[in-house]
């Protein structure tokens, strides 16, 4: 994969960091995520730059943890 093929902009420090400061950036990461670039700015104000903690942020908490679901089915920790 090239450095082309990420959705970040070329002054951006990584592919799991987002930055606001470029409307190329802003516009990939919206689109990536499904949400408008004002929500996404709030949430980089809210948790910070970090794609996977803003990613988060919009969706919110997972009501259960994948150990939840493995108890759930019978399974052991």
């Amino acid at each position: 994969m090239s450095d082309n093929d990420t959705p970040i902009a070329p002054n951006a420090t990584g592919p799991d960091t987002i930055d606001v400061q470029s409307d190329a950036a802003l516009e990939e990461w919206a689109k990536k995520l499904d949400t408008t670039t004002q929500q996404l700015k709030d949430a980089v104000a809210e948790v910070g730059d970090r794609a996977t903690d803003v990613e988060m942020h919009l969706k919110g908490t997972r009501s259960t943890t994948n150990t939840d679901r493995v108890e759930e089915a019978g399974g052991t920790r």
